[in-house]
C-alpha cells in the first residue's frame, strides 16, 4: 500500500536547494544569416589594442612637446622672458645727482642747482591701434605746446618719431611750476574723458625729477665759471674743467607701471643719487664785479675787440678776479654771442709789448750787467739786423739812466741793456731765454683750465734775425692775461713765482672740506733784484716823465708798466690795430695786489696802453685794496733818476 504524499510546499527562490547539477537550459538561436548558411567566413570584430596604442603614443608626443617648451620657458630661457615682461612692466627712471654749488672766496654762490622737471611721454600709449582713435598725438601736442613753450609740431614729432617707444623726453629742466600746471591740465583732460567716455591723451604725460643749473649773478664771472649743457655736462670753464667732482653719481628708480601710470602698491626698487661737492674759487665777488665793470666800460668807450682784467693776490697767488669784456649770461645761451663765451684772459695769445720789458730788466740787473742807474745812450734809431728801430715817440738822443729806459719804456734802450747779457749776440738770447721761461713764458699756467693757451716763445736759437732784438722789448713772442699778471705778482713777491691758482678747495657731501694743494713755488730772481725792479717800476707811476701817471692812487705807492705792441690780427694773421696793456702791483713798499689789464684792438681815441688802460686799473686797485683793508703806504717813493744828469 502506498502511502500517501505530502503536499510540496512552495520553492522560495532564493533558496538553493542543493542536488546535482543540471546543465543550463541554452537560449534559442537567432536565425543565421544567409551568407553563413551558405558557407562564407563569419565576420568578426577588430581588437581595440592597436589603436588604443596609437591614440596613447600620440597623446604621449603631444605632451612631451609641451613638457619640453615647458622646461624652455621656465628654465632655458626664463631670464629672456623675465626681462621681456620687466620691460613693459617696469620702468626704469634716472635719479639725477644735484650739481655742486660753485662759489667765490666767502662762501658766495656764483653757481648752484635748483629743482626741475623733465616731462616725459610714453608714445605706445597714443596709437591708433592701441586707443582705437586717429590723432591722440597732435592732441596731446596741441595741449601741452603752450605750457612748454615749444610748437605742437616739433613736440607730435617727437611722440610719433617711435610709436612703439614706451618713453621720449619732450621738454627738458622745467621748473616745477611747469609740471605743475600739466598735473593740473592732465587731471582736467582725464576726467573729461571719463565723463564722456573719452580717451585720455595725456595719461602717458610723466615727469622725471632733475635739476636745473642757475647763475645767480648773471654774466659775472661767465668766463670762469663756464656752463652745463643740455645733457647735464660741464661745457667749459670750472663747469667743464671739475665736471667730476661738481656732477656727483646719478641714482635709478624701477617702479611697476600699468597704463602709463606708476603701480602704488607695485615693486619699488631705488638707489639713491649721491650729491655732487661743492666748489670753492679765489675768486672775490666784490672784486670781480668791479673788474668787470671797469673793462666792459673802456671796451666800449675804446670800440674795441675785447678786453681782460685779471687781479692776483701776490702772497699767495690766488686769482682774486678775471673779468672779461664782452661776456655772455650762462642762464641764456640762446643769445649768447658764441665769440664771446670763452675765457679770453686765458684763451687769448697775443704780443705784451713793453709790460714784459719788466723780464728784460731783472735779466739785466739779477746778471749784473747794469744797475738803475747805468747811463744808456738812446739815438734817435738804432740799426740791428735788417731794419733800423725806433721808439713809440719821435725824439733826439735821450741821456737816460736804466731806471729812465724803464720809466720812459725805451724800445732802444731796452735792445742795448739785453745785448749786454752776452758776450754775443746768441749767448745773450740764450740767457734772456731762460729767465722768460722762469717767469713763466711758455709754458701753462698751472690753472690746467679748458682751452688755456700757453704762448709762444720759440727756442732761441731759432729767432730770427729781427725776434732777438725786438723780444726783449715785447714783440715776436706772446703769452695770455694771467701769466702777464704772474709776472709781476713774482717782483711783488720778491723774486719767487707762485703757481697761481684759482680754486681754493672742495666741499663733499658729508660736508667735509678739503684745500686745495699748496701751488709750487720758483725762485726767479734774488729778493734785492725784485726790490730794486719795485722800486724802477714806481718810478713809471710816480714820476712826472714816466707813462703811466694815470696809475696814480692817493695814498699808496704804486709799481707799474704801460705797453702799447702792435696786434696780430686773428682773421688774416697780420698786423693790424693795437694791444694797450698796463700792469702793477700796490703797495709798492709792501706789495698785496697785482692788477693786470689789456684791451684788444681800441679804434677810438687813444690806443696807449697809459691812457685807457692806466684809468682801469687804477678803478680796479682801488677798490681791492679797500675791499681788502689793505692799509696806505706809510713811507714815500725813494726817487730814483731817470735821466742820468738828475739827481
Amino acid at each position: 500500500m502506498t502511502a500517501p504524499r505530502r503536499p510540496r510546499e512552495p520553492r522560495d527562490p532564493r533558496r538553493r536547494v542543493p542536488g546535482p547539477a543540471r546543465p543550463a537550459a541554452r537560449p534559442a538561436r537567432a536565425p543565421r544569416p544567409a551568407a553563413y548558411r551558405a558557407g562564407a567566413r563569419p565576420l568578426r570584430l577588430g581588437s581595440p589594442r592597436p589603436r588604443l596604442r596609437m591614440v596613447g603614443a600620440g597623446l604621449t608626443l603631444v605632451l612631451l612637446v609641451f613638457t619640453v617648451r615647458l622646461l624652455q620657458v621656465q628654465a632655458v630661457d626664463a631670464s629672456a622672458y623675465a626681462a621681456k615682461a620687466n620691460v613693459n612692466r617696469y620702468i626704469p627712471v634716472t635719479l639725477a645727482a644735484e650739481r655742486g654749488a660753485i662759489t667765490d672766496r666767502a662762501g658766495i654762490d656764483l653757481a648752484t642747482t635748483v629743482d626741475a622737471y623733465d616731462i616725459t611721454a610714453a608714445p605706445d600709449l597714443l596709437t591708433p591701434e592701441r586707443i582705437k582713435t586717429a590723432g591722440a598725438a597732435r592732441q596731446a601736442a596741441e595741449l601741452l605746446a603752450p605750457l612748454l613753450a615749444e610748437r605742437p609740431a616739433v613736440l607730435e614729432q617727437k611722440l610719433t618719431a617711435n610709436p612703439k617707444s614706451k618713453y621720449v623726453v619732450l621738454a627738458r629742466r622745467q621748473a616745477p611750476k611747469v609740471w605743475n600746471r600739466i598735473k593740473e591740465l592732465k587731471k582736467t583732460t582725464a576726467d573729461r574723458a571719463k565723463a564722456k567716455q573719452g580717451v585720455d591723451v595725456l595719461a602717458g604725460v610723466n615727469r622725471e625729477s632733475h635739476s636745473k643749473r642757475v647763475y645767480p649773478n648773471g654774466d659775472l664771472a661767465a668766463g670762469i665759471l663756464g656752463f652745463v649743457n643740455a645733457e647735464g655736462q660741464g661745457g667749459g670753464g670750472i663747469e667743464a674743467q671739475l665736471n667730476k667732482e661738481l656732477a656727483g653719481k646719478d641714482g635709478k628708480l624701477v617702479y611697476a607701471q600699468s597704463g602709463g601710470r606708476q603701480v602704488p602698491t607695485g615693486d619699488l626698487k631705488e638707489q639713491p643719487a649721491v650729491p655732487g661737492s661743492d666748489v670753492e674759487l679765489t675768486i672775490d665777488r666784490d672784486i670781480q664785479w668791479a673788474a668787470q665793470n671797469a673793462i666792459a666800460e673802456q671796451v666800449k668807450e675804446s670800440a674795441a675787440d675785447r678786453g681782460y682784467v685779471v687781479v692776483q693776490d701776490t702772497r699767495s697767488g690766488e686769482i682774486l678776479a678775471m673779468a672779461n669784456a664782452p661776456g655772455y649770461n650762462p642762464n641764456d645761451l640762446a643769445h649768447a654771442d658764441g665769440n664771446a663765451m670763452g675765457n679770453a684772459a686765458l684763451q687769448d695769445a697775443y704780443e705784451p709789448g713793453s709790460v714784459s720789458k719788466v723780464m728784460t730788466m731783472a735779466a739785466v740787473l739779477e746778471e749784473g750787467k747794469a744797475t738803475p742807474a747805468t747811463h744808456v745812450e738812446v739815438p734817435n734809431r738804432l740799426p740791428r739786423a735788417d731794419r733800423a728801430f725806433a721808439d713809440d715817440i719821435d725824439h733826439a738822443t735821450w741821456h737816460l739812466t736804466l731806471n729812465g729806459v724803464l720809466a720812459k719804456s725805451s724800445n732802444i734802450g731796452t735792445i742795448l741793456a739785453a745785448e749786454q747779457l752776452g758776450k754775443d749776440q746768441p749767448q745773450a738770447n740764450r740767457v734772456l731765454h731762460s729767465y722768460l721761461r722762469k717767469f713763466g713764458i711758455g709754458g701753462p699756467t698751472g690753472l690746467g683750465f679748458p682751452g688755456e693757451t700757453p704762448g709762444i716763445l720759440a727756442k732761441p736759437q731759432k729767432w730770427s734775425a729781427s725776434q732777438q732784438y725786438t723780444i726783449p722789448f715785447g714783440q715776436g713772442l706772446s703769452l695770455n692775461a694771467v701769466q702777464a699778471a704772474s709776472v709781476y705778482s713774482t717782483i711783488a713777491g720778491g723774486g719767487e713765482r707762485v703757481q697761481p691758482t684759482l680754486v681754493r678747495g672742495i666741499k663733499g657731501p658729508d660736508g667735509r672740506f678739503t684745500p686745495a694743494p699748496a701751488p709750487p713755488r720758483t725762485r726767479v730772481v734774488s729778493e734785492r733784484t725784485a726790490r730794486t725792479l719795485a722800486t724802477m717800476l714806481e718810478s713809471v707811476i710816480d714820476d712826472r716823465e714816466g707813462t703811466g701817471t694815470k696809475a696814480k692812487i692817493p695814498g699808496y705807492r704804486v709799481a707799474g708798466k704801460t705797453g702799447t705792441s702792435n696786434r696780430v690780427d686773428p682773421q688774416t694773421g697780420r698786423y693790424h690795430g693795437y694791444t694797450a696793456s698796463f700792469a702793477g702791483f700796490a703797495p709798492a713798499d709792501q706789495p698785496r695786489i697785482t692788477v693786470y689789464c689789456a684791451i684788444q684792438n681800441p679804434t677810438e681815441g687813444s690806443y696807449f696802453g697809459g691812457q685807457i688802460c692806466g684809468p682801469v686799473y687804477k678803478k680796479v686797485m682801488e677798490f681791492a685794496l679797500k675791499t681788502l683793508q689793505v692799509p696806505p703806504s706809510g713811507t714815500q717813493p725813494p726817487r730814483l733818476p731817470v735821466n742820468y744828469g738828475d739827481r
